[in-house]
């Protein structure tokens, strides 16, 4: 089947392996495919790129965080519900009533997280229960897939496909029978600066 959000690709996979034929490439699919959801899950985020519209409310009156990172600006639409009513009636523009950060995102080929209020405008913000206020137009996710991750979703697919052999998680070699660690020390290298880990 084919490779959805997948963080390497077959052919990829298929190099590291050396492997030349097809005989195995429903398998390494698939592997890929669980690999690069593993890593998701390992750092609290996703680095593929997906489009949809989310509501939310602000942190203060100044400051929202986005609760999917912003891969890019373009196609970003906010919009605000100041009625408090459930209606977004109120479009606010990027650079005027808002700047987004980090601002060095582009420079470091890293997503922005929130968006931060100037030039006296206010996002909306009413007390619980009310809905929320912020509705949000744009492309998820980060604007490349970094090589640590690319690298670390290789050596996971790999290690997925020869775990087929592995009966019980055991390698046999001979008389000898090893364990299969379940952390690759060298795959929690590669990505744990990518984990988010408590609050925001």
């Amino acid at each position: 089947m084919p490779i959805t959000n997948g963080y390497c690709t077959l052919a990829e996979v298929k190099s590291a392996l050396r492997l030349t034929d097809n005989v195995d490439d429903g398998l390494l699919e698939n592997a890929v495919e669980g690999a690069s959801r593993r890593i998701d899950g390992y750092c609290g985020r996703f680095f593929y790129q997906t489009a949809k519209t989310i509501t939310t409310s602000p942190r203060n009156e100044y400051l929202l965080y986005f609760p999917d990172e912003v891969a890019t600006t373009a196609g970003l639409v906010l919009k605000g519900d100041t009625a408090g009513n459930g209606t977004y009636a109120t479009t606010y523009t990027l650079n005027t009533d808002y700047f987004l950060d980090p601002q060095d995102a582009a420079v470091q080929s890293r997503p922005f997280r929130r968006a931060i209020m100037r030039g006296g405008a206010t996002f909306p913000l009413f007390f619980v229960p009310a809905p929320p206020t912020i509705e949000i137009t744009a492309t998820f996710g980060w604007p490349a897939i970094p090589d640590d991750v690319r690298e670390a979703c290789i050596l996971l697919s790999m290690r997925q496909f020869a775990r087929l052999n592995a009966a019980l998680g055991v390698v046999g070699f001979a008389d000898m029978a090893i364990s299969v660690r379940s952390v690759d020390p060298d795959v929690r290298d590669l990505l744990n600066h990518y984990r988010v880990i408590g609050a925001i």
